[in-house]
């Protein structure tokens, strides 16, 4: 039944948007962020997902988030500093603070 209805909601999809093939036909397409003050913007987006979510109260609280290691200088294996993070700040400490900073609200 499933099968089904997956099919038929294709085929309408299809004609009332005139393509083919299937629904999720083609690759993933993204693109680079490319001015250097977005960047830091979507970083701060994504890392304010979850308190939007109501997941948590702070993103420091978020496992998965880069915000610990990037505003607190906890260590992760995962995480590379982006050359624009480097450059809120002459040293480490300098760079977690303006990168708290982004997060005042």
């Amino acid at each position: 039944m499933m099968k089904a209805l997956g099919q038929r909601y294709v085929q309408y999809i299809n004609r009332t948007y005139k393509r083919t093939g299937t629904l999720w036909e083609g690759r993933y397409k993204s693109c680079s962020t490319q001015a250097e003050s977005y960047l830091l913007s979507c970083q701060r987006y994504i890392e304010l997902n979850p308190i939007r979510a109501n997941m948590v109260e702070h993103p420091a609280e978020y496992q998965w988030s880069s915000y610990r290691s990037n505003a607190q200088g906890e260590p992760s294996d995962l995480i590379k500093p982006h050359v624009i993070y480097e450059q809120l700040g002459l040293n480490q400490e300098a760079r977690q603070t303006a990168y708290r900073e982004l997060f005042r609200y």
